[in-house]
């Protein structure tokens, strides 16, 4: 037993030394070749400089905006019908241009990388000073969202399957049995993907009677069902903006930085109100939810994590956690009994009140693994499925079945996660039973069949305001990658630059150079520690290796 321990204990220094050179890496290339080398960090003066990223942000969101909505644009559903403008001409007129195409790529490029750029210094800010006045912090969410709200839904169509099945929902056409395709000839079939079409819904009862009541008030209009979806969604990022910052006053921690980390985090903004996913809708009752349990109502906690799991299934990890942590550290198993059983009668009268509301029974819990039909490398128990069979293929086992592969890694992946959450669960009141829950809630994403980045939201909103040490490492790592996930257009973007004239080149590289390099004013150098602490930091470091444990385990 002594063995593993001491072998488990050597992967985790290394996995802490790696990661603190990664980092370290990343700072010398800021400081050498981005313009934040030119200030010498000095003394915090005040949170009046706000003004300064907001705009910058907004620019960068309306970049976005603009690229994407182009009538050719990659990142949107091009079809008539499906939004306000953009849309491709019902007799188009000769062949789709190019240069708009590639601008339209630029653009959408363009405004990501700066995005991340604002955000990153702003996130390091709020992390070295506490207090930013969170009004601020409110009005800057909303300029920020303001182009993903009247932007096309962007780098996904799942909001119009959602519109399809609250048509479903509303003609009493049983979701969970049914796909959209039962609609027939609908208006509502216009941006569905022809991969869901006949695919039975995943989401929980509340969902569906939220979803059928919108297409009820609009009429049966699907333009405008969509655009009431999009803005539930943003409700949603209010919801968990308004319970980030309740949960972190409960836990102790800076508001301001944990609602930078959350509502103003690209991927929550990109994906969840860009991509009106209803995850935000889920992720904004499940914060609520925890940031009651926090403050000592767990009855009401457990009622706002029941109606997150009748949402989405997998918020139901909250109702674990907040069940048995309720007494604290010193209960015993047998005492913790009696909140699992509370919880279970509230998780099942709300279950059972959504689901009588909708219509629909519970189907749904046997459809939680129909996205398992993407294959997506993205996920890496799916990466490694596929990348066993395809090389079995190459050795000449061409008798050895993809899908027999896939669910075996698939199902392993699903082990993984699932011992990773009993054993955060177990130890949750030692580590801290909200970031606990975070990890679990993101290991249960990254080792699942398929990484969409609007998952990863779920874990991360809690994360923004329970992380500690290496944990903020990771929470902007995700943050500015996951966006990125199947992303299209880059190699769009290659081809053109080496195939268009010299001039839309040369546009289109001072684009993105200057996004990448240009500086973003005075208020970044507080984004570094003072002299005085960086100074200190590397004594620590120094230390840290001639003992050989880290500084920050």
């Amino acid at each position: 037993m002594a063995r593993p321990m001491s072998w488990g204990r050597g992967v985790h220094h290394a996995y802490l030394r790696a990661v603190s050179r990664l980092e370290a890496g990343v700072s010398l290339l800021e400081r050498r070749y981005t313009p934040l080398g030119r200030f010498t960090p000095g003394p915090f003066e005040s949170w009046s400089f706000l003004w300064q990223p907001a705009l910058l942000g907004f620019a960068a969101l309306c970049m976005i905006l603009g690229g994407g909505s182009f009538t050719n644009s990659p990142f949107k559903f091009n079809a008539t019908g499906t939004w306000f403008f953009g849309e491709p001409s019902s007799n188009p007129v000769g062949a789709p241009s190019e240069t708009k195409l590639l601008l339209s790529i630029v653009l959408v490029y363009g405004g990501l990388v700066l995005l991340m750029r604002v955000w990153l210094r702003l996130a390091e800010v709020m992390k070295l000073h506490r207090d930013a006045p969170l009004r601020s912090l409110w009005w800057m969410l909303v300029l920020w969202s303001l182009p993903m709200i009247v932007a096309p839904p962007l780098f996904s169509r799942d909001v119009f399957s959602y519109a399809a099945q609250g048509e479903m929902t509303s003609h009493h056409l049983n979701p969970y049995i049914l796909g959209p395709f039962s609609l027939g000839s609908s208006p509502y079939l216009r941006g569905v993907d022809p991969l869901w079409g006949n695919a039975p819904a995943p989401y929980g009862p509340f969902f569906l009677f939220l979803d059928g009541w919108i297409a009820r008030l609009t009429g049966h209009n699907q333009l405008a069902t969509v655009a009431i979806l999009r803005l539930l969604e943003v409700a949603g990022v209010a919801m968990v903006g308004w319970g980030v910052s309740r949960l972190a006053r409960g836990l102790g921690r800076d508001p301001g930085e944990a609602f930078v980390l959350s509502v103003l985090n690209p991927l929550v903004l990109l994906t969840l109100i860009g991509g009106a996913h209803n995850d935000a809708i889920m992720a904004g009752f499940l914060v609520i939810g925890i940031a009651l349990a926090v403050r000592h109502r767990p009855v009401w906690g457990l009622f706002f994590c029941a109606c997150a799991t009748a949402l989405k299934a997998p918020a139901a990890y909250g109702l674990a956690f907040v069940a048995w942590t309720w007494l604290g550290p010193a209960a015993s198993i047998r005492q913790r009994l009696k909140p699992i059983l509370v919880a279970s009668a509230v998780a099942g009268a709300t279950l059972g009140v959504f689901t009588w509301l909708a219509g629909f029974g519970f189907g749904w819990v046997a459809n939680l693994l129909s996205n398992g039909t993407v294959r997506s490398w993205a996920a890496p128990a799916t990466a490694l499925g596929l990348g066993i069979s395809d090389l079995a293929h190459a050795a000449g086992a061409a008798s050895l079945n993809t899908a027999t592969v896939l669910a075996v890694t698939r199902f392993l992946g699903f082990a993984v996660a699932g011992a990773f959450a009993l054993w955060l669960l177990w130890h949750a009141e030692r580590r801290g039973w909200v970031r606990s829950l975070a990890v679990a809630l993101l290991l249960m994403v990254v080792l699942g069949p398929v990484v969409q980045p609007w998952y990863l939201a779920w874990g991360l909103v809690l994360l923004a305001a329970s992380y500690q040490g290496r944990e903020h490492f990771w929470l902007l790592a995700f943050s500015i990658t996951g966006p990125f996930i199947g992303l299209p257009g880059g190699r769009v973007l290659l081809d053109g630059l080496i195939h268009s004239n010299p001039l839309l080149i040369a546009v289109a590289i001072a684009v993105l150079g200057g996004v990448l390099v240009a500086p973003m004013g005075r208020w970044t150098q507080w984004s570094w520690p003072e002299a005085a602490t960086v100074l200190a930091s590397d004594v620590s470091d120094q230390s840290s290796d001639v003992s050989g444990q880290p500084s920050n385990a």
